[in-house]
């Protein structure tokens, strides 16, 4: 199958074939013809599978059929809400890339940037509007923006919203739509939450769904045990010597973890930079441009860049700080392995660490094989935290081990009840003097 065979407008055709793109992924496969029908979709993918031009592409298409939208000041005929600036942006650009030989007008509204410029595109004639839900919600309380001839509403990446605390916002501006509109929701992953929300927003959707597998194939996953943070970095400057790694983004739990690792490994002479929530739009900006350029072979980030960065440059993602949430674990390694190509993904778990790996392996369905480096073995294995004892006013709360438990051995006595021999002496009477 190619993109022909979606019998798309030939200015787009040219388009994707500037991309440079032929054969379209088994997402864009399923849901193009659906969407182009008018049907509402739920489509479930992994991350790297194309999910973005599986909706950007039908699109485009459908605007420019004759009659299907009519411009107007503030009033655009699509909206696309995604989770994060960096997704916005993400499918900002692809609209661009793959509208540029036809005549679409499209805006980003994310938070973090000036009103300014926004205000001044929601002044004119605009197609798409692609926007966070925070900023699109005070357009709208601002009546900066007008909703009711949306005519297609988009949901990418409609999992991380929920996990985001979205919900009430992403129902909230879908009031503000028509109930005749075509919505799409687009997810990595699919559970009760997603099932919810898109009972709410769908209807009678068509549902795609593509490779239950949480983890790609193509991703080889390997995991070091670290003795301590001085462990880890040992481990991570013996990764970065191997030329097999062009491109890398480590990640950190904290901002200030990431701010730390950027500098240290500057001061070693990598070319490496931070990317993080309280970074200004613009740096954070400057900072993916440079990834992009190549200038950068190593981005230090939060989880804020886990999704919507998508460089087919990364060969390896590195869990410094191994995610607390198995979701989180998947979207991560997704940047590598892009379009198809090979990736590594290299994760390294301190001996407490032992909760969040089981949960991991448990959500993607096998373990992430455990490696050695000659001479950074280390000195300790994963092992489950001990569980502190509980103390209330009768002693400990645990069952087996408490003092009150008659089944335990001297049990039935409270702590602090004296010992017999103690009780003895106490009722003995006092001695009178003569």
């Amino acid at each position: 199958m190619s993109f022909k065979s979606f019998d798309l407008n030939p200015a787009i055709l040219r388009a994707i074939d500037k991309c440079g793109y032929t054969v379209p992924t088994p997402i864009q496969a399923e849901a193009i013809p659906i969407a182009i029908e008018g049907h509402d979709i739920i489509a479930s993918a992994h991350t790297g599978t194309g999910k973005t031009a599986a909706f950007v592409l039908p699109v485009l298409h459908l605007l420019t059929k004759k009659g299907h939208h009519k411009k107007q000041r503030g009033q655009p005929s699509v909206l696309i809400l995604t989770p994060t600036r960096e997704l916005a942006n993400q499918v900002t650009q692809a609209i661009r890339d793959y509208g540029r030989n036809v005549k679409v007008s499209s805006v980003s509204l994310v938070g973090g940037m000036p009103y300014g410029p926004q205000l001044r595109s929601l002044s004119k004639p605009i197609d798409i509007v692609v926007a966070t839900p925070g900023r699109l919600i005070d357009h709208i309380e601002n009546r900066n923006i007008d909703l009711s001839e949306v005519n297609m509403l988009i949901l990418d990446e409609a999992d991380r919203m929920l996990d985001m605390g979205f919900v009430d916002e992403v129902n909230k501006i879908a009031n503000f739509t028509p109930k005749e509109r075509q919505t799409m929701l687009f997810t990595a992953t699919w559970d009760g939450r997603m099932a919810s929300l898109a009972r709410n927003l769908l209807n009678d959707p068509q549902r795609v769904a593509m490779d239950s597998q949480p983890t790609q194939e193509n991703i080889e996953q390997r995991l070091h045990i670290a003795d301590d943070v001085a462990h880890k970095n040992k481990l991570l400057q013996h990764l970065l010597n191997d030329d097999s790694l062009t491109q890398a983004i480590i990640f950190s739990a904290t901002k200030l973890g990431a701010d730390i690792l950027a500098r240290d490994l500057k001061a070693l002479g990598h070319s490496a930079a931070a990317l993080h929530g309280d970074m200004k739009q613009a740096a954070r900006n400057r900072t993916l441009q440079n990834m992009r350029r190549g200038k950068l072979r190593l981005l230090v980030a939060t989880d804020v860049a886990a999704r919507g960065i998508d460089m087919t440059s990364v060969s390896h993602v590195i869990n410094f700080d191994i995610p607390r949430f198995a979701e989180d674990y998947v979207h991560r390694i997704g940047r590598t392995g892009r379009a198809g190509a090979n990736g590594t993904a290299i994760s390294f778990a301190l001996p407490d660490d032992l909760m969040h790996l089981e949960r991991i392996e448990r959500y993607t369905g096998k373990q992430v094989p455990r490696l050695t480096i000659p001479g950074l073995e280390p000195t300790r294995s994963l092992a489950r935290k001990k569980k502190k004892r509980k103390y209330n006013s009768k002693g400990p709360t645990s069952n087996r081990n408490s003092y009150n438990d008659p089944k335990h051995k001297g049990g039935g006595r409270h702590l602090t009840q004296p010992p017999a021999h103690r009780r003895k002496q106490r009722a003995a009477p006092k001695k009178t003097v003569a």
